[in-house]
């Protein structure tokens, strides 16, 4: 933002940068001419809101090990100017989070990214179901906040689902991303869904090394949104 100076500010920097001992300010270049800061303001922060589950929240880690807190680091080192908000919790459906939504837009919203789902297809929650949900949790955000820009993050089943429901399950993010055109990882956990090496016990959720792949996979598509 450019500030001009007082009369009296212009004066002072004008004999201040010009002048030599006993030169006078009046006969210096520019005298009288009022001066105006250039430096640049920092901008206004903006807010990134993780809206998840569990592999959002960092189950079984520190906040800090989780992909959100990663991907500030990165925003950070960048020198970027937004924050990112975790909500993400543990055990969320798509309804369930299509109830908590509201909530989270009391605060502005920037960008959102979307992870949910998972929780769905593991109790299986009709498909119908859960892309309905998807699409009123979009509604809702753009509805509060319409210049927000958004990304899905998609999910996947194990295969012990069956062939059929594991693809119409995927099948469902592709087909939300591609109605309300907005950016989309078609898989959060590529390259460390199944590997054991990169999950906890459970063989669910990542472990701190897994949740750095995770950061990847979803830095590689929101930096296009920055």
């Amino acid at each position: 933002m450019i500030r001009p100076y007082t009369y009296f500010s212009t004066l002072l920097l004008l004999f201040t940068a010009c002048g030599s001992p006993g030169s006078s300010s009046k006969n210096a270049p520019g005298a009288g001419l009022p001066r105006q800061d250039s430096a640049p303001v920092a901008a206004a922060v903006k807010n990134i809101v993780f809206f998840g589950n569990s592999l959002t929240a960092g189950y079984g880690l520190k906040l800090s090990e989780a992909y959100p807190a990663l991907i500030q680091h990165k925003i950070d080192s960048l020198h970027l100017p937004y924050k990112v908000i975790n909500a993400g919790l543990s055990g969320e459906t798509t309804a369930g989070g299509n109830s908590r939504i509201t909530w989270i837009l009391r605060q502005p919203v920037d960008i959102f990214v979307l992870e949910l789902g998972a929780n769905d297809g593991l109790r299986g929650i009709s498909l119908a179901e859960t892309e309905k949900n998807l699409q009123e949790i979009l509604d809702k955000v753009r509805a509060t906040y319409p210049d927000t820009k958004f990304m899905l993050a998609g999910m996947r089943v194990p295969p012990n689902m069956g062939k059929e429901y594991s693809d119409r399950f995927r099948k469902i993010f592709e087909k939300t991303a591609r109605h309300n055109k907005i950016a989309f990882l078609p898989f959060l956990l590529e390259g460390v869904g199944g590997e054991p090496s990169l999950n906890q016990a459970d063989g669910i959720h990542p472990t701190a090394e897994g949740q750095k792949i995770v950061a990847e996979n979803v830095w590689a598509v929101l930096k296009n949104l920055l």
